[in-house]
């Protein structure tokens, strides 16, 4: 059985990071990186940046992360070469997670659910970052999608944006809200083997503060590398996970294109220092 044959987010998950690591590689073609990789700011630059990432990193990552709003800006162009990208990856052990922070109530909610995340979903990747502040249970809809479709999602809990710290900090019934985020996780992961299939976002470059140890689950930790932070902080910072941390990295190894040698050495590199 190859990991993508396992049924549950969770198990391909842990199956892919015992082959290729914890390291999650950010795809990221913001302007300034399609100019210092000499590519036009359209589709065609976009796309001729990510597949050249989807070359260089399939099958030598455990994880790559597509950030959607880089995609949507150049509009249906940008979204199909997003669908492209997702369907090139599909093949490859290594797993896609969307991060497009999708959150809503009711209908709306099951709208984002069959755009990213249901059996047949036309942009679905292996798993999806989603916003929780219009309360968790209003992500019911995604959760249960992902689940049935075998696919993963990633709460926002503890992000390192200083705005962060004004909702998540807060306190309600006498729990922090990022806390109770993690709680709420762990509850839809509870029972789960080897790992359930609801993660939480917690920022790597700062001290969190948070009890992760019932999370049973996976933690996407940005801010690897180019923002600050490196292995010895995520093992400190993460050191009561009882799960997977996925430390994410974007900037760090894009800086190293457009070569795609160069491109898959300095993804391996920061790989191997990881583990």
């Amino acid at each position: 059985m190859t990991d993508r044959d396992a049924t549950t987010f969770g198990a391909r998950l842990t199956g892919v990071v015992s082959r290729y690591g914890t390291l999650c590689v950010g795809i990221d073609p913001h302007p300034g990186l399609l100019a210092e990789w000499g590519l036009t700011d359209d589709p065609d630059g976009l796309e001729r940046f990510a597949m050249t990432c989807v070359d260089a990193l399939a099958g030598h990552v455990a994880v790559v992360k597509p950030q959607s709003a880089f995609f949507e800006r150049h509009g249906s162009g940008g979204i199909a070469v997003l669908e492209r990208v997702l369907a090139a990856l599909a093949p490859s052990p290594t797993l896609t997670l969307l991060d497009a922070k999708r959150g809503d109530i009711g209908s709306t909610m099951d709208g984002y659910a069959d755009a990213y995340l249901a059996i047949g979903a036309p942009l679905g990747a292996d798993a999806l970052t989603l916003s929780p502040y219009l309360g968790f249970g209003s992500l019911t809809p995604a959760l249960d999608a992902a689940a049935d479709a075998g696919r993963g999602a990633f709460v926002l809990a503890r992000t390192s944006n200083p705005e962060g710290g004004e909702v998540q900090l807060a306190e309600w019934a006498g729990r922090g809200v990022g806390q109770r985020v993690v709680d709420a996780a762990a509850a839809r992961n509870a029972g789960a083997e080897p790992l359930g299939d609801v993660g939480v976002v917690v920022g790597a470059t700062i001290d969190h503060g948070l009890d992760l140890s019932t999370l049973n689950g996976a933690v996407l930790a940005p801010g690897l590398g180019a923002q600050g932070a490196g292995p010895a902080d995520v093992r400190a910072r993460f050191a009561d996970l009882h799960g997977i941390v996925l430390p994410a990295a974007a900037r760090s190894v894009l800086a190293a294109g457009p070569d795609r040698s160069a491109l898959r050495s300095a993804a391996e590199k920061l790989r191997d220092e990881l583990s």
